[in-house]
């Protein structure tokens, strides 16, 4: 009986290190995003607020009353920029689902109704996390201005 108990107790004490471990880099990533977020808000005078999830906007249009849902397809026109303002990617009248796009955009676009506009900060775990996704560096809080040009359920 204590031979199988040793090697139980050892798993769970490695699995419970590795939980609590992993909570404080996220923790500390997320402490380090919006640090970087509240010093690009205070740097842009911009007057937004937060989710509770760590992203920042500021609904510049709020739109029409049609909304998107995670099942709608959108238009939108945005540009995807870095916090030092050096943009990333961009693009106009671009078809995609709300489903397929990074958590961020899944939370901050039903904030706003079709024909509105809305600027995104977006916590790098609501992000890419830390993968490399392109040009983009993992762990990295990214900016967006969207607008919502249309909505399709």
């Amino acid at each position: 009986m204590k031979k199988i108990l040793l090697p139980v107790l050892a798993g769970m004490v490695v699995l419970f290190l590795f939980a609590v471990t992993g909570c404080s880099k996220s923790n500390s990533q997320a402490k380090k995003d919006r640090k970087l977020i509240d010093e690009y808000v205070a740097s842009h005078n911009l007057k937004g607020q937060f989710t509770g999830s760590g992203l920042y906007y500021v609904i510049e249009d709020s739109g029409s009353a049609k909304h998107p849902t995670l099942s709608s397809q959108l238009n939108v026109d945005y540009k995807g920029y870095f916090l030092d303002d050096q943009i990333f990617d961009q693009g106009q009248g671009v078809s995609l689902p709300l489903s397929g796009v990074i958590a961020g955009w899944q939370e901050g676009l039903p904030l706003i109704g079709e024909g509105g506009k809305i600027k995104l900060l977006i916590p790098s775990a609501l992000a890419y996390g830390d993968r490399q996704a392109g040009t983009i560096p993992p762990n990295t809080v990214l900016g967006f201005d969207v607008t919502l040009n249309s909505v399709s359920k």
